[in-house]
């Protein structure tokens, strides 16, 4: 029997996989949103888990701000934060990467593709999360957090900046992202974008060039361009 010949980004357009962290690589919107509540809660406030919906994605200043604003709930952005994250660490011991996560990495690895973390949230955030990857040193090229970039998603601000410091035009770029917010950064890039249904139905990520589950199955087809 013939062996298929192996691909390599050289038979592709496709360069580079850039990938939101939350609800892409680990599962971790509860996590946040329960330590988010939690921090409000010793401040004498309650907020529910749908006050953060809308500001999946857009970063933590925007993640506790808005709910913020929305109650008249006074803030010191800085510490309140400091405090939120310093909860989720707590909270997401024994968190786990999504299903596929780590095996479809090693694909894009194996396949000679360049790899990028572009995240909203803040260092501190990403650096817990890449932890919980459990992935060599190296393994991404580029990673970018929201203290990065000026202007969140869904300005593509992120997204471009992970292009240029791969060395890849944002164009050759696949994004894999789970948020409304993030696939309207990812078609503002230029780059093409796998949705991840983890937080948001297709319905609600309209735009976006192939939906999955879960990295685990995504269609090959996001991989063949």
């Amino acid at each position: 029997m013939t062996q298929s010949p192996v691909l390599s980004p050289q038979s592709f357009m496709l360069k580079a996989i850039i990938f939101d962290m939350d609800g892409v690589l680990v599962d971790s919107e509860e996590y946040i949103c329960g330590a988010a509540i939690r921090m409000f809660a010793e401040k004498g406030y309650t907020v529910k888990p749908e006050d953060f919906i809308p500001f999946v994605g857009a970063g933590e200043n925007r993640y506790i701000g808005g709910p913020a604003e929305k109650y008249g709930i006074p803030l010191d952005l800085e510490s309140d934060k400091a405090r939120t994250y310093e909860i989720y660490g707590e909270l997401v011991k024994g968190l786990k990467p999504l299903t596929g996560a780590r095996e479809f990495i090693g694909k894009c690895k194996d396949r000679g593709l360049k790899l990028a973390v572009a995240s909203a949230a803040d260092k501190v955030k990403v650096d817990i999360n890449l932890g919980i990857l459990d992935l060599p040193p190296g393994t991404f090229d580029v990673v970018v957090n929201g203290l990065d970039v000026e202007k969140k998603k869904p300005n593509p601000e992120i997204f471009l900046l992970a292009a240029n410091r791969l060395g890849v035009p944002s164009s050759e770029c696949l994004v894999a992202e789970d948020a409304v917010n993030g696939v309207a950064a990812a078609k503002a890039a230029g780059a093409r974008c796998l949705a991840i249904t983890t937080s948001f139905t297709p319905e609600q990520l309209a735009g976006a060039d192939w939906f999955a589950p879960n990295l685990a199955e995504a269609p090959e087809e996001a991989l063949e361009w």
